[in-house]
Order: structure tokens, then sequence, then C-alpha cells
């Protein structure tokens, strides 16, 4: 008779393992906090857009502006400029619009007064644009704007520190009031309320 075979020895039992409780997770600064961190979806949807402008001095230091009006910030005080064209530099831009749009080609940008970005709808399209501002000197004169329903005016420095209506770019009367040493960067400027006239 064969020997019976040996009975398995008993398993052990495993010891028992403690999980350590799940970690809270880490609070995020403000920096990283996914509002400030990711773009709205109405800046996603801004096509960008670079432009320049050029406010033109009198010799009596006023300031020859266009005043306009746009579906989305309304009414606004600018300089004469718009859109760089591919393969054009800013100073290129201004030179052409201002040719454009006052009929003046005897003036040159002097000097950059500031930058900035702000949003508005141009041509149905809504845009964040940056534009250069450039800055110079000229004869006080009528322009032979090239839309006849262009709307313009001349305005002294105190006129224009107290117009009551938004001008592009917003600290235009105090940078021309208190000449910086170079060019201000503004950065991107929310719009003002919407005048509707």
């Amino acid at each position: 008779m064969s020997p019976a075979p040996e009975a398995p020895a008993p398993a052990r039992p495993t010891p028992h393992r403690q999980v350590p409780p799940p970690r809270p997770p880490t609070p995020l600064s403000p920096s990283t906090t996914p509002e400030a961190a990711t773009p709205s979806y109405a800046d996603l949807m801004r096509t960008p857009r670079q432009a320049a402008r050029i406010v033109v001095l009198s010799p009596s230091g006023s300031v020859f502006l266009f005043r306009e009006n746009n579906i989305e910030v309304g009414i606004h005080w600018l300089p004469p400029g718009g859109g760089i064209d591919p393969g054009e530099t800013p100073e290129e831009c201004v030179r052409r619009e201002l040719r454009e749009e006052t009929g003046w080609t005897d003036l040159e940008p002097q000097r950059l007064l500031c930058t900035w970005e702000h949003d508005f709808t141009h041509q149905g399209i809504p845009v964040r644009q940056h534009e250069h501002i450039y800055v110079t000197t000229g004869p006080r004169r009528d322009p032979v704007p090239e839309s006849p329903d262009a709307h313009w005016r001349w305005l002294s420095q105190p006129a224009l520190a107290s117009l009551g209506e938004p001008l592009w770019p917003p600290r235009l009367a105090e940078l021309l009031a208190d000449t910086p040493a170079g060019p201000v960067h503004l950065g991107l400027v929310e719009n003002q309320g919407r005048t509707v006239t």
C-alpha cells in the first residue's frame, strides 16, 4: 500500500496592508486657475489683426482725429490708420493709410508713441487688434477723405482731454500732454461703454 499523500500546508494569511487615504487636491494658485490659464471662448473666436495709426499734430498742438461708429464698441475718436498689409511695415502702413484717408502725402512718422491691443468688430469679424501708434507734425488743413461720409476734427489738447467719448488709444490725451521718453506699451485695454447716437 502506497503512503497517503501529505496534506498541503495551510496557506499563510496575507498581512493586512493599510492603504493611505487619498491626498487632497493641491489648490491652484490664481495664476494657474482654469479661468486664468485657459482663454475664454470669446477670446479664442477673435481673429488677430495688426494695425498702425498716426497722430498728426498741428504747430499749435491740435490733434487731427476721425469720429467713427463701430457695431461692437460704438462711437469713438481715432487717428488715421488701419490694418497692416502682408509684407508691409507699420511705418509703410501709416504712410499709405494717411494718403488714402486724408490725401496728405508729405508727412512721415517721427516717433512711436505707444502700442496697445483691443477688441472690436472689423467688417463683421470679431478681431483682437494690436496697434502701433506713431506721431508726426504737419500744417493744420482740411483733409480730402476717401469717404464723403467721414467725420473729422482738429481738437486742441484740452478739448481732447475733456472729449467725453472714447479715444483710440485710450490714453492719447495723457501721452501727448506728458511726452514719454520712449514708446509706452499699454497692453490689452478693455472697451469702454458703448455709446450710440
